[in-house]
């Protein structure tokens, strides 16, 4: 599970010329969820560190929010390679990851692709602590997934979130989770850049994502990344592997302003909506050229070509010059809206308006 840009998407990310192009905010993009009520179920609810003896020190961050954090373990199906006249085998594999309580009821952030296809889901609080748990919602197009254990409330330590907006490069930050099956690891760094494209599982742009020098390794995958306040700022998720299957001071982690509109939505439907415009794009020097056109999609119904013969200069108005800016100009919409793009097509330009659908299941 934890192998893969090298980066590696503790799990992988892979380095591609081509992207896809989906929101992966939920709509919401820039706004933090608030509490979905006032009881101690919401799904962000929680006490901030400098409500406790001791001040933000690592120290006071690491004993208020530590036990917050926990080690999650399950199994997948993995069918082995087919060979002339011998049945196909299936095996489980085990898996490890990291995650942490947003609420009373038992809630657990994680990455999608620490639970994606398990069973036998447990959940371990430190020692020999450890509660079976079940997926509420997995959201693959940001690597988002809420489990929900069955663990004694004494247990349940639920984290605050604070905006990913407010962090800017070199700002303190720390990472708590289960590196090697090493439970409760801390470790500290500072914000590296702000802004950043990653890819998920899916294929999709995560767009805003935080990078970090703070050493995050295998395991690390769906714990905290926390603030000098021990506010969650992201969800640790990749690190760039180089040329080695290991930290290189090159991580990265899904937004907290993301993870908890999606972390909301999962809660309450089990999945979230994306807006899609189904292509695959490049940048090239005219603009951002369309690889390919998904049939049947928005683009497609709107006679937007593949075969790079389209080339989208802007969005709404807006000049976009990289196929990121193009996923960041999604990314700021929600499935049902209508954009206006300008394209140029065998040197004459035009405008189209596309009316932008949700990300097709199993994308």
């Amino acid at each position: 599970m934890e192998a893969m840009r090298k980066r590696i998407s503790i799990n992988a990310r892979r380095t591609v010329a081509v992207v896809a192009i989906a929101v992966v905010c939920g709509g919401a993009a820039g706004r933090l969820a608030a509490p979905s009520r006032d009881d101690d179920t919401s799904a962000v609810a929680a006490t901030p560190v400098a409500a406790h003896p001791g001040g933000t020190t690592p120290a006071a961050v690491y004993r208020a929010v530590a036990p917050g954090v926990v080690t999650i373990t399950d199994a997948t199906r993995q069918t082995g390679p087919s060979i002339p006249f011998l049945p196909q085998t299936e095996q489980k594999v085990k898996q490890l990851g990291s995650g942490f309580v947003i609420d009373a009821r038992g809630d657990i952030v994680t990455n999608d692709h620490v639970v994606a296809g398990a069973s036998d889901i447990r959940v371990g609080f430190g020692g020999d602590r450890s509660y079976p748990a079940k997926v509420v919602g997995e959201d693959a197009s940001t690597d988002l997934a809420v489990i929900r254990v069955a663990a004694p409330s004494s247990l349940l330590h639920p984290l605050a979130f604070a905006s990913s907006s407010d962090p800017r490069p070199g700002d303190p930050v720390y990472a708590i989770g289960n590196p090697f099956g090493l439970d409760r690891t801390m470790t500290a760094g500072i914000v590296s850049a702000v802004g950043r494209d990653i890819q998920a599982p899916n294929g999709l742009t995560i767009p805003n994502a935080i990078q970090t020098d703070t050493a995050i390794n295998h395991g690390n995958s769906g714990g905290p990344l926390l603030d000098a306040a021990g506010r969650v700022i992201g969800v640790a998720s990749q690190i760039e592997g180089g040329t080695v299957d290991a930290n290189v001071g090159v991580g990265f982690a899904v937004p907290s302003d993301t993870t908890a509109s999606v972390v909301r939505q999962l809660i309450e439907h089990g999945s979230a909506p994306h807006a899609w415009l189904g292509v695959q794009a490049a940048t090239t020097a005219r603009g951002v050229a369309l690889v390919k056109v998904t049939a049947g999609s928005p683009a497609a119904r709107a006679g937007l070509v593949g075969g790079r013969r389209d080339v989208i200069v802007s969005v709404d108005g807006k000049p976009v010059r990289t196929s990121a800016e193009l996923a960041d100009a999604i990314a700021a919409h929600a499935p049902g809206d209508r954009i206006t793009l300008h394209v140029l097509r065998g040197g004459a330009g035009r405008n189209l308006v596309v009316a932008l659908g949700d990300v097709p299941a199993g994308t």
